[in-house]
């Protein structure tokens, strides 16, 4: 079992030189739990995924670990807790898939340190929990985006951090490999205890998967809570201004989102 930390976000106001993206956020970040951070295109959810990585300092308030501020922890020791996939990773030209994956170890070693042998047993379980142990050899650049994605999640996993924090994993996957994905990380978070902490695009994907949806509009807190107990036709609007119904989903009782558009609405 992952042992568990706390991380939140205390009044942080978060800024692109003059332009102001996210203003007085709160939030705290359920520990064991799958969180979603939801919202429309420009409303500040991956600008405060990077804030909650320690990849941008906030110009107000601070991101805080185990209650102790992001900027006063050692780089070393965010590395060990907080894993992050961000948006379309880029892997070095021809690199193989484990040693793509072992690169997840170094916060674990000293700058002159050779691999022990804790270092392979943690870089083989983590292909195997992804399911590519058998393209350990493989270059990457010669897998599908599905398999891509595993190898990354496999590197974060191969850090053996508590929290895992994942910028749109799905983006630019098709439907069965974005299912895949999901799936790999539900089973982390059930298997593991890992805090999942992902940015989504698909509304009905993070109902779906999310104990947690974290719902932005305008770089600000809309709602917060179970998708059953937050998701409506009212919120769908006032984040996204789109008209809809909302439905349970046939396979998972969750809430399901059906757009109406202008040629269906009554």
């Amino acid at each position: 079992m992952t042992l568990t930390h706390q991380l939140a976000a205390e009044s942080v106001t978060l800024s692109y030189g003059d332009r102001t993206i996210v203003e007085d956020f709160s939030l705290n970040i359920a520990p064991g739990a799958i969180t979603a951070i939801v919202g429309a295109n420009g409303c500040g959810k991956s600008t405060l995924l990077r804030a909650l990585a320690r990849l941008l300092k906030p110009r107000a308030g601070r991101v805080t670990l185990d209650g102790v501020a992001l900027q006063d922890t050692s780089s070393k020791k965010v590395a060990r807790v907080l894993g992050l996939l961000p948006q379309s990773p880029i892997a070095p030209e021809g690199i193989a898939v484990a040693d793509l994956v072992g690169r997840g170890r170094h916060p674990h070693q000293g700058l002159l340190s050779s691999w022990s042998p804790r270092d392979y047993e943690v870089v083989a379980s983590a292909l195997e929990a992804t399911g590519m142990s058998e393209f350990a050899d493989r270059p990457v650049d010669e897998l599908s985006g599905g398999q891509r994605q595993r190898v990354w999640i496999a590197m974060a996993l191969a850090q053996e951090t508590s929290v895992l924090l994942l910028d749109e994993p799905t983006t630019f996957l098709d439907v069965a490999h974005q299912i895949e994905v999901l799936d790999l990380l539900t089973d982390l978070n059930r298997d593991r205890g890992t805090t999942i902490v992902m940015v989504l695009h698909d509304l009905n994907l993070a109902a779906r998967y999310a104990d947690v949806l974290v719902a932005l509009r305008d770089g600000a807190v809309q709602a917060v809570g179970s998708p059953g107990a937050i998701l409506t036709p009212e919120l769908v609007r006032d984040v996204f201004g789109l008209e809809s119904r909302v439905i349970p989903d046939p396979v998972s009782g969750t809430p399901l989102v059906i757009p109406v558009g202008r040629h269906h609405a009554e």
